[in-house]
């Protein structure tokens, strides 16, 4: 019933900490861009700030953790979320991801601030490195790419 669901709502956001994120399933032509960050394939994303859009952030968050300039946004693709401790306190991350294109083979720089430490652009039939080292809404994405 409703009432149960926003009761469960009300509990799920009384006990986690929000955070919401956005970030980009980048394509050029056949290959998608990942990020490696702390031991891990992952994909570009970040908090939004005070007064952004959610496609404002994906777009920036993008650019600044790749040191791509030649970035599209296309569409929304799906929202994903992932539970984490950070001392010890409980964070639901609620992600926004949007599909985006880009021509920039070269010249990417990724973030070594934000831990990231290579950038890598992946054919779909090489996504198994990356499937075997990522995180469980990551899969979810990239099983569901076409």
């Amino acid at each position: 019933s409703l009432l149960y669901l926003e009761a469960e709502e009300k509990l799920v956001k009384n006990y986690f900490t929000l955070i919401i994120t956005a970030g980009g399933i980048v394509k050029n032509g056949d290959k998608t861009l990942f990020i490696f960050r702390k031991g891990k394939w992952d994909l570009p994303k970040g908090k939004i700030d005070k007064g952004e859009t959610l496609e404002g952030a994906a777009l920036r968050e993008v650019e600044e953790e790749c040191g791509i300039k030649d970035l599209k946004l296309i569409s929304y693709n799906t929202k994903t979320y992932h539970v984490y401790f950070d001392n010890g306190l409980p964070i639901l991350k609620e992600t926004y991801w949007y599909n985006m294109t880009s021509h920039q083979d070269e010249n990417l720089k990724p973030q070594i601030e934000e831990d990231i430490t290579e950038l890598k652009w992946v054919k779909r039939e090489n996504f198994n490195e990356i499937l075997n080292n990522t995180y469980p809404s990551i899969k979810e994405i990239i099983s569901a790419q076409s």
